[in-house]
């Protein structure tokens, strides 16, 4: 049975990217930081399927986070067939006001935590030439926003990374790609206004916000073997906001 590890499983889309892999089969590691009462009720939400998922604390501001996560999959499972790095942290707040600290936290909970643990994952991948890992990143990590630089540049980084392992792991038959959401009903976006978000949904083409499974088809569909010819592809789902 093949093996999924998810982070920021507690959140909207990591946990609803729990609940397909579980579906399909998958052993799912997911990981959380303070949100171990949501992940534990997830499991219980999954029902008999819910012997499949493993919630695991790690703190992905840290390194340290990072390779207790990866440690937790390798002495039970003993890999990793799929890496869905899904943790994520924002700041809403103007570049010159941005302690060096806030945006240390950004960079280590979006992008390098992102880096060290797609690097240990990709070792065992490699080795037995299977794999693949999916990256969420934003449309703003393609686009950049006001207010959002420090988010914005670590999400970019994300699709950056995509792009370099897909054509470093590829020989090896590993497969990289990143999705790109945009304005998804999630809590982050708790901090706009009624007015504000119903701007956002009268800019979208299709006209409505995007929903965390819609984004965890997505996901799921560029790790499994439908999407074997697909590599180092920063996808946007973002209902055309960006076009």
């Amino acid at each position: 049975m093949k093996t999924a590890l998810i982070t920021g499983a507690s959140g909207s889309i990591g946990s609803a990217c729990a609940e397909i892999f579980v579906k399909n089969g998958y052993f799912t590691a997911g990981t959380y930081n303070t949100g171990e009462k949501k992940a534990f009720e997830l499991k219980r939400r999954m029902g008999e399927n819910g012997e499949l998922f493993y919630p695991v604390q790690a703190d992905l501001s840290d390194y340290g986070g990072a390779q207790a996560a990866y440690d937790y999959v390798k002495n039970n499972f003993g890999h990793a067939d799929v890496l869905v790095y899904c943790a994520g942290a924002e700041l809403y707040k103007l570049a010159q006001d941005t302690a060096g600290s806030e945006l240390e936290r950004i960079m280590n909970v979006n992008f390098n935590s992102a880096y060290l643990l797609s690097s240990l994952c990709l070792k065992d991948m490699t080795e037995r030439k299977r794999g693949s890992i999916v990256f969420v990143s934003s449309i703003w990590g393609a686009r950049g926003a006001s207010m959002e630089s420090a988010y914005s540049a670590s999400k970019a980084a994300l699709i950056g990374l995509t792009k370099s392992l897909a054509k470093e792991a590829g020989p090896s038959g590993v497969r990289v790609n990143c999705v790109c959401p945009g304005a998804t009903d999630t809590k982050m976006l708790a901090r706009f206004s009624a007015e504000e978000l119903a701007d956002v949904i009268e800019r979208t083409p299709l006209g409505r916000l995007g929903t965390p499974s819609e984004m965890a088809e997505l996901i799921y569909f560029l790790a499994s073997e439908k999407a074997g010819f697909i590599t180092g592809q920063s996808i946007v789902a973002d209902g055309g906001f960006i076009l």
